[in-house]
């Protein structure tokens, strides 16, 4: 099977799937979309993502867009290691800390958010980077007391919420976002980043 990854490098959901294909041990082409170029926005990039966003996952010619989307589709192809419990309720503990961060901290401090605090409400870089970090320190506060005696968030390996933390925290440490108060998810961190799977993916290593 062809796999190409559409991507950009900073971007905190394609460094989920990037997580997600190293740990499955699955090859694929990188093909980086620049966001702040506007590459985004541009015909071929809507064709494959009509929101034009990224990441955009094609699998033998066929897109898949989302995050955990393509995430939960990688773990249906290629079973191990299971990123997705298949204890009923061990599987609905992993899905609640990922949307945690998925869903209640990425969404409101991604790129095009940022920028529509400026342009419509005149936000400047101090306001924008005290959004961030209200948003990113509240998600956080709820997803320390979801996580479990360790290593990881759910236990012995990693699952899907250690593949969501691992790219929040590297940005909540671009945006000076203070983890003192966070002893698990820096534990389940450090964890992570002593694995070839998650180096591998980090920015500075894709960075085109």
């Amino acid at each position: 099977m062809t796999i190409i990854l559409h991507d950009y490098w900073r971007s905190s959901a394609s460094y989920r799937v990037r997580i997600a294909l190293n740990l499955k041990r699955v090859a694929y082409e990188l093909r980086p979309v620049n966001l702040v170029a506007g590459e985004q926005r541009a015909p071929e990039n809507l064709a494959r993502n009509p929101q034009g966003l990224v990441p955009t996952l094609e699998a033998d010619g066929v897109a898949i867009t989302q995050s955990l989307a393509i995430i939960d589709w990688l773990d249906a192809t290629w079973p191990e290691p299971k990123l997705l419990p298949a204890d009923p309720l061990a599987r609905a503990a992993a899905w609640s800390r990922a949307l945690v961060v998925a869903c209640d901290i990425h969404p409101v401090d991604n790129l095009r958010v940022l920028k529509r605090l400026e342009s419509q409400f005149g936000a400047d870089q101090a306001a924008k980077d005290d959004w961030y970090r209200h948003w990113v320190s509240e998600g956080l506060t709820a997803l320390e007391a979801m996580a479990g005696a360790g290593p990881f968030l759910g236990g012995a390996a990693p699952d899907i919420s250690d593949v969501c933390l691992v790219p929040q925290l590297y940005n909540a440490r671009r945006f000076d976002v203070p983890l003192d108060a966070f002893p698990r998810l820096r534990r389940a961190d450090a964890a992570a980043a002593a694995l070839d799977a998650f180096a591998d993916a980090h920015p500075d290593r894709v960075k085109p």
